[in-house]
């Protein structure tokens, strides 16, 4: 076993109850512990995603308690890289939040991101069903309580609206868990994707139901049409740093839809086998289009920044539905980049709005404002980023996708959907930015607005454009890591057998 794995566990948990001892007194050192916890968390994620790359999947039981029967948590290489990219992400965002004082404003930040982390860890760790749901519960908490953080009237209607929609999809989960529990007699992931294999004609109809369930779930999670109308007004209303961290969440649902289908449902399934991909395809296309659409027709920085988090979202799930190797390693190369794109987009609005606090983030011209020059570039960077523009790797993934699609029957809807879109993306990205920076350099007889406001700002923001371009020069080497995930993913074999030990699969 190795027990560096429930590490990424422990840290946040430890670290955010550290934090609740210093919340009325010695701010700065709460604070300071959260960021100290979360660079920890990173030097983990590091050394857990060397671990990955050099060996097949591991896995730890807590308590000694061997699988199917006690908690396990498993190490392979999709996991070591979605617990890097959270690490990263938490980081920027984090400093981000303390730069700008945005923690703050309540009493109760930093607990709530490091449970946060903690949730969004353990979903991509664990190796059972029931424990996912767990987790899954464990962040959308945590992110209750951030989604409220700074208060607000229209913040509140939006949360509560949040809540109710995860509350139903809590619920389908546990529905579709259940039935699955009583179809295989298992929640253990590999156990069952042993056992359906197995399973009598007369339980296929029940397993495929539980599937599709799930799959709604999953979908829930990511912003899949028809189930994204909550995304918009959630991320909209909440703070940018926290809706730049929520870039992530939709990432979860995604990254539980590889898990499960290439797991369980693959092609030993039976009746469920690859259940789900005559439903993800359409559903990823139309997302694409509404999301930009949507984008297009937004008129606030941070509602075009909601609606280009579904557009990628819905690029990247286009993708992941072929459900073929080649597909897959492009959607994954494609998942760290989009996420890091849409939340330098909300840091970059979160910018905007404290040096304009009069006018908020409305696209529309309203005079020079400071650092409108640094802020201009940057906004551009990650407008660039965010619809798949040359030379970042956005415009590497999306040439994967289409090159990974081209032989697929619905490749002209793929390509036609994937070169509108990004199209669209960039006259409404274009439109935002030439409101604000252009046409704000004309003087319209307003005084200029001078902030006690630092560079320091800038460096959260800024450490997102070098990941990005990181992710740019060494394309090789990650689309190489991408196409052994993928292969990985496909031959769950080694999968099963770090779980349930050897002659099992």
């Amino acid at each position: 076993m190795n027990p560096l794995i429930v590490a990424p566990l422990v840290l946040p948990a430890i670290t955010g109850a550290g934090t609740l001892l210093f919340m009325l007194r010695h701010r700065n050192l709460g604070a300071g512990l959260s960021i100290a916890g979360t660079a920890g968390s990173l030097a983990i994620a590091i050394a857990l995603f060397l671990q990955a790359m050099d060996g097949g999947p591991s896995a730890y039981a807590l308590g000694g308690w061997p699988a199917p029967f006690g908690i396990i948590l498993v190490l392979d290489r999709l996991a070591a890289m979605m617990l890097l990219l959270t690490s990263l992400l938490a980081l920027a965002v984090l400093c981000h939040a303390v730069l700008t004082g945005l923690d703050r404003r309540g009493w109760h930040f930093h607990p709530l991101f490091q449970f946060q982390l903690l949730g969004l860890n353990g979903a991509f760790l664990t190796g059972d069903l029931f424990n996912l749901f767990v987790f899954f519960e464990v962040l959308l908490i945590a992110s209750y309580g951030l989604i409220l953080h700074g208060q607000g009237k229209e913040r509140l209607k939006a949360g509560v609206q949040y809540v109710i929609i995860n509350l139903v999809g809590s619920t389908i989960f546990l529905i579709a868990i259940g039935i699955l529990y009583g179809v295989t007699g298992t929640l253990n992931m590999a156990d069952m994707a042993v056992r359906v294999a197995w399973l009598p004609a007369g339980d296929q109809g029940l397993l495929r139901a539980g599937a599709l369930l799930l799959l709604a779930v999953f979908a829930l999670k990511a912003a899949l049409l028809p189930l994204h109308l909550w995304l918009p007004r959630a991320y909209a209303a909440t703070s940018p740093p926290v809706a730049a961290l929520f870039a992530i969440m939709t990432k979860v649902g995604v990254y539980a839809i590889i898990r499960v289908v290439t797991l369980i449902f693959g092609e030993n399934a039976g009746a469920a086998a690859w259940a789900p991909m005559p439903w993800i395809l359409p559903c990823a296309l139309l997302t694409m289009v509404i999301g930009f659409v949507g984008l297009l027709g937004s008129r606030a920085l941070r509602r075009i920044a909601a609606f280009g988090v579904i557009g990628s979202t819905g690029t990247l799930l286009a993708a992941v539905s072929v459900f073929e190797p080649q597909a897959l390693a492009a959607g994954l190369y494609y998942l760290p980049h989009t996420t890091l794109a849409g939340a330098l987009l909300f840091l970059t609005t979160d910018l905007i709005v404290r040096r304009r606090p009069s006018h908020g983030d409305a696209a529309t011209a309203r005079g020079p404002f400071q650092d409108m020059a640094g802020l201009s570039l940057l906004y551009m960077l990650a407008a660039m980023a965010l619809v798949g523009l040359p030379p970042l790797s956005g415009f590497i993934g999306k040439l994967l996708i289409l090159q990974a699609t081209i032989a697929h029957p619905a490749v002209a809807w793929i390509w036609t959907a994937v070169l509108v879109t990004t199209l669209i993306g960039v006259l409404g990205l274009a439109r935002a930015g030439t409101a604000i920076f252009w046409k704000g350099m004309v003087p319209i007889g307003e005084r200029r607005e001078t902030l006690p406001l630092g560079p320091a700002e800038f460096i959260p923001a800024a450490a997102l454009v070098v990941l990005l371009v990181g992710l740019t020069l060494a394309a090789g080497p990650a689309t190489a890591y991408m196409d052994d995930t993928a292969m990985q993913l496909f031959a769950p074999a080694a999968y099963i057998e770090a779980v349930l030990g050897p002659g099992r699969e």
